[in-house]
């Protein structure tokens, strides 16, 4: 006799969900884009001009600021902005020990002491812990806007007083606020950057220095081309690094619809704060992120805590989703800051948080049933078992 095999038909595969998708918005740009590119192949003014001048103006008060100078990426906008307001050997810098090492490069390549301070619950400088390590050599402060939401910069000022430098790293908070104040015009120097998958993404690299000091701008412009304005002039040590018209373009385009595309981060995010909090009410071991009150969190990042991070991640995986670390150590004990000295123990809430944070999706025009997705196998390998089918009405 012979045996028939039959088939259960089953529901096909979910498609995976993308950390990251800049196809929606690279779209919306690009008719205006390639309009712009066309005026400057035409012209052939490829490096600086009247495109940069253009961004620079309009970035600048979009920002708060009197002053943008671009330039080739948003390390070098850290470290020349540091230059430009005279940071550099014997002078110690107060960084947040969780942040991408870039802030943590910029102050050694100046020359400067790094001094990790903690972080608070929300990911964010802790006031509280730069006031203990503040010394007669503290030069500047860097409030990192992490993940989207700006730190405590009016609290900081008060910490520091008048005379120590608060400095922003904005690379991930364009368009935030908080207490008033906005990302890149809080401080007395900023620096963002334009990678592509920021807020503000430009098609490469890119990077802008903001100050409302005439001073910081003018030797930043000078610091940038080799330590002059105009050409063959020379007047102290600098560098190459200069945004090209061809990005400044795509940014200046990408400008105009900063604040629509913040909006679908925050729509997104809310709808994820929804979901967690019906799949998750009864396992407190997720914790989600909050807005701050006072604050538009623009969302750069969306970060969660997860007990057991790697079996999460290898089952996030499993499933299709993509999803990253936001940072997996904190910067004095990564190898490269090992030659400092410093030891475990110096910022207790960062090193915890390095151990649990995990960043889910986040872009604009993620759809509802793609976050639905993530939240069901976030669900599923935190708790072992699925959410339910319909967390959103």
């Amino acid at each position: 006799m012979t045996e028939t095999l039959t088939s259960t038909p089953t529901a096909p595969p979910r498609p995976p969900v993308p950390f990251l998708d800049l196809g929606a918005q690279t779209a919306e740009v690009e008719p205006e884009v390639r309009e712009r590119w066309d005026r400057i192949l035409r012209t052939s003014g490829f490096v600086l001009g009247p495109e940069v001048d253009r961004f620079e103006s309009e970035f600048a008060a979009y920002s708060g600021a009197r002053h943008a100078v671009g330039v080739g990426n948003g390390t070098d906008a850290l470290e020349i902005g540091l230059q430009a307001a005279g940071i550099g050997a014997g002078d110690e810098v107060i960084v947040p020990a969780n942040t991408f090492f870039a802030t943590a490069e910029a102050v050694l390549r100046c020359g400067a002491t790094l001094v990790p301070a903690d972080v608070d619950d929300d990911y964010l400088l802790d006031p509280q812990d730069v006031a203990e390590r503040l010394t007669p050599r503290t030069r500047a402060v860097v409030a990192v806007h992490l993940y989207g939401q700006m730190a405590p910069v009016a609290r900081l000022r008060e910490v520091v007083g008048p005379d120590v430098l608060l400095v922003e790293d904005a690379a991930q908070s364009q368009g935030a606020g908080r207490d008033g104040l906005r990302s890149g015009g809080a401080g007395d120097v900023a620096a963002t950057s334009f990678y592509p998958g920021k807020n503000l993404g430009a098609f490469g690299d890119g990077g802008a220095i903001l100050t409302s000091s005439d001073d910081i701008d003018q030797r930043a412009r000078r610091l940038r081309n080799h330590g002059g304005v105009d050409r063959y002039e020379h007047l102290e040590v600098g560098t190459n690094s200069r945004l090209d018209a061809l990005q400044a373009a795509v940014l200046s385009v990408k400008l105009t619809r900063l604040d629509a595309w913040n909006a679908q981060r925050s729509a997104a995010a809310a709808r994820y704060g929804a979901l967690l909090a019906e799949a998750f009410a009864d396992v407190p071991e997720l914790v989600a992120p909050r807005e701050l009150p006072g604050a538009t969190h623009v969302w750069h990042l969306y970060v969660v805590q997860v007990p057991d991070r790697p079996a999460v991640s290898a089952a996030l995986s499993a499933a299709g989703i993509g999803h990253g670390i936001h940072y997996p150590a904190p910067v004095h004990l990564l190898p490269a800051t090992a030659h400092l000295g410093l030891r475990p123990g110096i910022a207790p809430r960062a090193e915890a948080h390095a151990a649990r944070i995990l960043s889910l999706p986040m872009f604009p025009g993620i759809t509802e049933a793609q976050q639905e997705h993530v939240v069901r196998a976030l669900r599923t390998a935190v708790a072992g078992e699925a959410a339910p089918a319909a967390v959103i009405p």
